[in-house]
């Protein structure tokens, strides 16, 4: 695939760098935290502050990555990000960092984060054919997962070795890679591009038929639904009482790095599935998928050891690959392309843009019931609500393949738009109309 798809093998090959860096990112950080003095409640305040941008921005992001080339955008969020990895690199390395300066740094991480999102979901599309987005979308997957496994293993020894700084720094070098790859990318010119959608269209009127996407088709906003309880409720467990229980119980980075790394495995093979298995309503299988990655915050508060828990969270990976891949294959087959980064930055909004809630609440929960009760309660929300999702008729009834009916969609601010050239999109088409 990458031979007959140029465009999509350089994306492909500078993302796949940053996404090693930013899963050693994942590991370093609270461990960052931890290392200048920090409690649990300061580990998510720091997780937190990365995604508040998300409530504020992913909007604006949406609008912007609709309206002006996308690639674009992401190389200057990369460049930003460049920067403030390599500034929080620096400050630890010094000695002089403090949990204020991590919170600081990690807003405007976020903020360039909030733009990077809804513009890289929107760009693929337009870097390789209609017929190809569930493979596209995989390999992505699958490079994501494989960093799970790299990266927690690379950062061990990077923490060990030269401090969170130091893989800090190897995250900040991977986003300039990342940027090198996105300056010589040529994709697809957009639908708005290809309909002379001038810069000054109304933002709200852009916004407002964004929202009509969304909430025209009932199987996109109960899916961004249960998203969200998902990072509200269940990431938490990961990002914060994770690596508390690590550090308190399991001795430090290198067992939470095990077991990050088994959910990676499990990622890998669930992507592995997502390339080869084509389901003939997608939505069922991605509901079912979210109900057992939900399971998440059981399975590190049960207390097994710790290569039981990788094995456990490898079957969550797995989960986690295949709800993801098929997500967004779903929005980028069933959604208009003109108005995809849009209905994308909605979906960002609702899950990861709300995630920063349960950041903040996990520490003063955890210390006031106790981690593993906390942990507990989170997936007896969580496991229901994914189910739920199952409930849904649109959810069950909804095709593999757009139809091949159209209609009139209203994108931008009162004008009708078609998808771009060879984009692979369709016009909007309601539910009632799918079989």
């Amino acid at each position: 695939m990458l031979r007959e798809e140029p465009q999509f093998a350089r994306l492909f090959i500078g993302q796949s760098l940053s996404v090693l860096g930013d899963r050693v990112s994942f590991v370093a950080v609270p461990f960052a935290v931890l290392s200048v003095g920090g409690s649990a409640s300061d580990v998510g305040a720091v997780a937190a502050a990365g995604l508040v941008p998300m409530l504020l921005f992913a909007l604006v992001g949406g609008v912007w990555a609709d309206r002006f080339r996308r690639h674009r955008i992401m190389l200057v969020s990369d460049v930003v990000r460049c920067a403030v990895q390599g500034l929080t690199a620096l400050l630890l390395l010094t000695g002089v960092a403090a949990v204020p300066h991590l919170v600081l740094l990690m807003i405007v991480f976020g903020t360039a984060d909030a733009f990077f999102m809804p513009a890289s979901t929107g760009l693929m599309p337009l870097v390789v054919g209609p017929e190809r987005l569930r493979e596209a979308n995989a390999l992505r997957g699958f490079v994501q997962s494989a960093g799970l496994v790299l990266g927690p293993a690379l950062a061990s020894g990077l923490v060990v070795l030269a401090g969170p700084g130091g893989a800090l720094a190897l995250d900040a070098v991977t986003f300039a890679v990342s940027a090198a790859f996105l300056a010589r990318l040529r994709p697809r010119s957009t639908a708005a591009e290809t309909a002379g959608r001038s810069a000054g269209t109304a933002f709200l009127g852009e916004l407002r038929a964004g929202w009509v996407q969304v909430r025209s088709r009932t199987w996109v906003w109960s899916g961004m639904a249960a998203m969200a309880v998902y990072h509200v409720v269940v990431l938490p467990s990961v990002f914060v009482l994770g690596p508390v229980l690590a550090d308190q119980e399991w001795g430090g980075a290198a067992s939470w790095s095990v077991i990050t790394a088994g959910f990676g495995i499990g990622s890998v093979v669930g992507d592995v599935c997502a390339y080869r298995l084509t389901a003939r309503r997608p939505m069922v299988l991605a509901a079912a998928a979210l109900a057992v990655a939900s399971c998440q915050a059981i399975v590190i508060g049960s207390g097994a050891p710790v290569a039981l828990i990788a094995v456990l969270e490898a079957v969550t990976g797995i989960a986690v690959s295949l709800f993801f891949v098929t997500w967004e294959t779903a929005l980028q087959t069933h959604v208009p392309e003109a108005a995809l980064s849009r209905v994308s930055s909605y979906d960002f909004l609702l899950s990861a843009g709300l995630m920063p809630l349960g950041l903040a609440l996990a520490g003063p929960v955890s210390d006031a019931l106790g981690v593993r009760p906390t942990l507990y309660g989170m997936t007896v929300i969580a496991v229901p609500a994914a189910l739920a999702l199952l409930c849904v008729p649109a959810v069950r009834r909804l095709p593999a393949q757009a139809s091949p009916a159209t209609a009139a969609d209203g994108i931008g601010s009162g004008s009708g738009s078609g998808s771009g050239s060879g984009s692979g999109s369709v016009q909007f088409v309601p539910e009632a109309g799918l079989p």
